[in-house]
């Protein structure tokens, strides 16, 4: 998705508000696994943590045009 996110008259790039809101979504699964307990099943959290983002960051940028329609 190619744009800018305008607020109050300062432009932002799509990717950047994905990313901060992806991190608050990332944030909220990462408390909830930990919560439960399947940490324990992860070789490296760092790794996983970075991959989980990464994810979720790509789900975002699919879901966005018709969650965040102009």
């Amino acid at each position: 998705m190619i744009g800018e996110f305008n607020l109050y008259g300062i432009y932002f790039p799509w990717l950047l508000v994905l990313g901060v809101i992806t991190l608050g979504v990332s944030w909220v699964v990462r408390r909830a696994m930990a919560r439960a307990g399947l940490y324990r099943l992860v070789w490296h959290p760092a790794l996983f943590d970075l991959a989980l983002y990464l994810v979720l960051l790509y789900g975002m940028t699919l879901i966005s045009p018709y969650v965040f329609q102009r």
